[in-house]
């Protein structure tokens, strides 16, 4: 966990300055989803990601990831991909997640889900975290994501199509 990242001890403490309760690493954000027994992992990364890179595997935990997307893929006038943010996000996530819950957003890198942390705590969720470094991590000297920081790096469970 870098410099700027907090665990979630002081997280809790810390009145949300952050905008959101911080961020957890990856054993961290294991640790709680074991212990609590409300906590929810929520991947608000794409379908194409979730289907070609995987996801996370929380089933030695008896329990199942969140899957609603920060962005969805677009094609604008021009026929340029863009992404565009998920008008129902804070629906679905609402719907599906106490607000009193641990919350754990991840994504790819964690530069979509520390928005999605700060955006639910805005909508009244009291624990909303980032997994720093998300589940692929930063890229390596080699230019490739999965092996440097992340979920996969850190040797948890996960799973692919």
């Amino acid at each position: 966990m870098g410099d700027t990242a907090k665990s979630a001890e002081q997280a809790a403490g810390d009145g949300h300055e952050l905008g959101y309760s911080g961020d957890l690493s990856p054993r961290e954000a294991w640790d709680m989803l074991a212990r609590e027994k409300n906590a929810v992992l929520i991947d608000v990364r794409s379908r194409a990601e979730w289907t070609f890179v995987g996801v996370a595997s929380l089933a030695a935990l008896g329990k199942a990831p969140l899957y609603v997307s920060w962005q969805n893929y677009s094609t604008s006038l021009d026929g340029r991909a863009q992404m565009v943010p998920n008008p129902q996000f804070a629906v679905a996530i609402a719907s599906a997640v106490e607000k009193d819950a641990p919350a754990i957003f991840l994504c790819r890198s964690g530069g979509r889900s520390k928005p999605a942390a700060i955006a639910m705590t805005s909508n009244g969720f009291t624990r909303a975290y980032n997994l720093a470094g998300g589940f692929e991590g930063d890229r390596d000297a080699a230019g490739h994501r999965g092996q440097s920081g992340g979920w996969k790096a850190a040797g948890l469970a996960w799973t692919q199509e």
